[in-house]
């Protein structure tokens, strides 16, 4: 129950920031947008490369699978 109530009051504050000042917030709109901007290319390449990462692990997991499955059906 406590981290509703804090993920809902961080909610309210990102919110309240964005919000502009003519209404009722700090106007920070302007800056957020020039964040993600910046920031989202760079978050997509590291989401990219642990996506490789995760892919290249299944490659090796199912290689090993098939190997066990040859192993065993040999030793029958």
């Amino acid at each position: 129950m406590k981290s509703l109530i804090i993920g809902l009051v961080i909610l309210a504050a990102a919110v309240f920031s964005i919000l502009p000042k003519t209404s009722f917030g700090l106007g920070w709109g302007e800056k957020v947008l020039e964040f993600l901007m910046g920031g989202l290319p760079v978050l997509a390449i590291l989401i990219g490369i642990i996506a490789v990462f995760i892919g290249i692990a299944d490659i090796k997991d199912r290689a090993e699978a098939k190997k066990e499955e040859a192993q065993k059906t040999g030793e029958q």
